[in-house]
């Protein structure tokens, strides 16, 4: 009996038993029915508008439809396909997000939709807890679920009749660049990625801004009254029954303002990319969600991507050196990085004339093979 004991317990630790309909020294096991129902991948029906409503102009090139797929967590995603109106044969496909904080209809649809121009069948999906998505609280990001964001929707890809499932990729811009590193270091199905104005997340939230010129002791204090500031918070959300929102770009603009948060404000708070469902253009994320991303650090393994990588980032963008970082930490040959003449990080989100989507094109038709 005591042997039986040991061994079912360290079967459990080790994560070696499954659900049997069975009961052994009084442990009761699920029956293969209940596990049948509670592992099946099932799609949520999420609301969706049937309107184009981005804020770029459709192109009369590419199909567009709205999509769905399931991640490893049981989150139903929403996401805008587009592919090119004549095609022959199975497509090579990428999968866009970002920036952090945006929804579809912003940055994202535009890469998707430039590329589908291309030749790609492409999507651009709605993270987890945001936009048309799924998921429970809203407006929460995690470092995990939202690379796994990455790796679901190549699921969804690899199983598309006219997808070619040996030749997909991703792109990720601004915060999303980070999770698409992360991604391609886990999921050997990315055969290539493309990270434009990049921002480790992690970093920035566990550091601050440009930690390059802090000590050590000074990372370590800031990051304390963070930790201090967020678990006040924490206790403050569950007496209410609410999660405070962060805000968003900060509206009214101060005069003294950064020229990063200008160009922000310019994107999202004006009619050039302010969207009703976009995070950044109203109240921002939970405060909350920054937890996460201060213990769990990204681009942890950088080094040991072996498929392709090019990091494009604007010469004068506030956030170039977490590309430059993350280049100089990536093994092979087949790494670039692309520095674009006087752009600065929101010029990456909609400038057609700073987007080099002629050196994106090639990269993937390149390295997708």
């Amino acid at each position: 009996m005591k042997f039986k004991k040991k061994i079912l317990a360290a079967a459990l630790c080790l994560g070696l038993m499954t659900p049997f309909a069975a009961q052994v020294d009084n442990v009761a096991f699920a029956s293969d029915a209940d596990a049948a129902s509670t592992s099946k991948i099932k799609a949520e029906n999420l609301k969706m508008t049937s309107a184009w409503d981005k804020v770029f102009q459709k192109s009369d090139k590419v199909n567009h439809r709205k999509v769905t797929f399931v991640n490893r967590y049981g989150i139903t995603l929403a996401a805008d396909l587009y592919e090119p109106k004549t095609y022959k044969g199975k497509l090579p496909a990428l999968a866009v997000c970002g920036p952090f904080g945006a929804v579809k209809e912003q940055s994202s649809g535009l890469y998707a939709q430039q590329m589908a121009e291309r030749g790609f069948l492409t999507i651009a999906f709605d993270p987890s807890f945001t936009g048309e998505s799924g998921g429970t609280p809203r407006f929460v990001a995690s470092p995990d679920i939202n690379t796994e964001d990455f790796c679901a929707a190549v699921d969804f890809l690899s199983t598309q009749k006219n997808v070619d499932a040996n030749k997909i990729g991703i792109i990720g811009i601004c915060g999303w660049g980070g999770m698409a590193i992360n991604a391609a270091a886990i999921d050997t199905r990315i055969k290539a990625t493309v990270s434009s104005t990049m921002y480790d997340m992690s970093r920035v939230i566990a550091n601050g801004y440009f930690d390059y010129d802090k000590t050590e002791t000074q990372i370590e204090n800031e990051r304390q009254q963070n930790r201090l500031d967020l678990n006040r918070q924490r206790t403050s959300d569950y007496k209410k029954g609410t999660y405070k929102r962060a805000g968003g770009v900060v509206d009214p603009l101060p005069a003294d303002a950064p020229q990063f948060v200008k160009d922000y404000y310019d994107y999202y708070k004006t009619p050039r990319g302010y969207h009703k469902r976009s995070l950044n253009s109203n109240d921002g994320w939970n405060t909350t969600s920054a937890l996460s991303f201060i213990n769990m650090p990204l681009l942890c393994y950088v080094d040991e991507i072996k498929t392709p990588v090019l990091l494009i980032h604007g010469e004068k963008a506030h956030s170039r050196y977490f590309s430059e970082y993350a280049f100089r930490h990536m093994k092979g040959n087949n790494k670039e990085i692309m520095i674009i003449p006087g752009a600065s990080h929101v010029d990456l989100y909609d400038n057609l004339n700073a987007i080099p989507f002629d050196k994106i094109e090639t990269f993937f038709k390149t390295n997708l093979k």
